[in-house]
């Protein structure tokens, strides 16, 4: 069985993380920080907006049973790529749109899962491609939120649910169970 990472910024990381966990072919999601300055960061420090560190999650997959590219397809359909560092209520470079390549084929695949979610969008695609960096994964209390207390957080009621009512109508066929 083979195995890929991919590690997509989209926001909360409660919220990309809730999409991504019961999709076939997925083995896991961690909730992290990546793309900033700062070593060991905590959430605290990323949230001031200060550290240039982007909430992520990574996902650990088997592309013999879903592809990157319908990972990424799933990204652009569940999130708002047009918003520059922004996310609903989340302001900042901490929930900015990203991607954050492995190799060169996903760096390849990551451009044309741009440029198939501009097709589907009024306003410029706004998702940056950024080069791999150090990964840290957020705090034990971050790891599975929303399966553990989301619907318990107003928030995460508030967003969750939405995005897994477009994951649930476009990419049905994807989940596992």
């Amino acid at each position: 069985m083979a195995e890929e990472v991919a590690t997509l910024a989209g926001g909360c990381f409660w919220c990309t993380e809730a999409v991504y966990q019961n999709l076939k072919g997925v083995k896991t999601v961690e909730s992290g920080y990546i793309g900033g300055t700062m070593p060991n960061p905590t959430y605290e420090q990323v949230c001031s907006g200060n550290t240039g560190h982007a909430e992520a999650i990574r996902i650990t997959f088997d592309p013999d049973v879903i592809s990157y590219g319908d990972l990424l397809d799933i990204f652009f359909a569940t999130h708002d790529p047009t918003t520059l560092n922004r996310q609903g209520n989340d302001i900042g470079t901490q929930y900015r749109s990203a991607i954050f390549p492995h190799s060169a084929e996903q760096e390849q695949e990551a451009r044309a899962g741009i440029e198939r979610a501009q097709a589907d969008q009024s306003a410029p695609v706004v998702t940056a491609i950024e080069p791999q960096a150090p990964w840290y994964p957020a705090e034990d209390y971050h790891q599975k939120y929303w399966d553990r207390v989301g619907d318990q957080n107003p928030y995460c009621m508030a967003v969750i649910p939405p995005k897994l009512a477009k994951l649930r109508k476009g990419f049905g066929e994807r989940l596992d169970g």
